[in-house]
């Protein structure tokens, strides 16, 4: 065991730091959660954390810095998560399932960061006074979207379409979704994630080709005879 008076080294001072910041952020995405942003004080995070005021303010800036480390490590989780299902994937129209699907099981399991997200989205000001979040910060999430999107193009599995259009409606979709299901907590967030899906990947792969094999007729179609024009019937 090693004595009080003996020097921590470098590597543990670095893990027992990013150890306490982890701490702070889940204390406040918790009390976000709760309470809200304008009630969620540093104060009352420290509260929830069990530590002192002046911990946070030795980790942190202020509550901006620490409202904006919380996004990045929620979207960094959220990005770890779905990138364990995209291995081995290499149809767009897939990726855009497994990316939609993976990402409402991951919200589905973190209600509480979820709902500080939204929080923080529509609380959080910059010095000027305007909004820190919004669509002028969504390029880290339409670029990777747009460079799948031309792939899928270029491969001819999608069909010609304006990719920063496309990027935009689906994060969008993703939003709403999410943004639904925070204010609505019964709602069936896998079926809407799997209408969303279907949606998307309609909207975005190639029509099959002219010379395709027609769709089977249902059975009834098959047995049942033509409608006879003569008695009103419409072929």
């Amino acid at each position: 065991m090693r004595s009080e008076n003996q020097p921590v080294s470098q590597k543990e001072r670095s893990f027992i730091e990013t150890a306490r910041r982890a701490q702070i952020m889940d204390a406040a995405v918790e009390t976000i959660a709760e309470v809200g942003f304008a009630r969620a004080s540093l104060a009352r995070i420290a509260r929830r954390a069990g530590i002192s005021k002046g911990v946070i303010s030795y980790h942190f800036a202020g509550k901006e810095e620490l409202m904006e480390q919380i996004v990045i490590a929620v979207y960094t989780d959220i990005g770890e998560n779905v990138a364990g299902g995209l291995h081995g994937v290499e149809s767009v129209t897939e990726m855009v399932r497994v990316n939609t699907t993976r990402v409402a099981e991951y919200m589905r399991g973190h209600r509480s960061s979820l709902r500080a997200l939204g929080e923080i989205f529509l609380n959080l000001r910059g010095a000027d006074g305007e909004p820190h979040y919004g669509m002028h910060t969504n390029e880290p999430l339409y670029q990777p979207l747009e460079d799948a999107f031309r792939r899928g193009q270029e491969s001819g599995e999608l069909r010609d379409f304006d990719t920063r259009v496309m990027a935009i409606s689906y994060q969008s979709a993703l939003d709403a979704m999410f943004g639904y299901w925070a204010l609505n907590p019964e709602w069936d967030l896998t079926a809407h994630a799997e209408q969303v899906s279907d949606l998307f990947v309609r909207a975005i792969r190639a029509e099959a080709p002219r010379d395709a094999p027609t769709p089977h007729r249902s059975s009834r179609d098959r047995h049942d005879p033509p409608p006879d024009p003569a008695e009103g019937g419409t072929a």
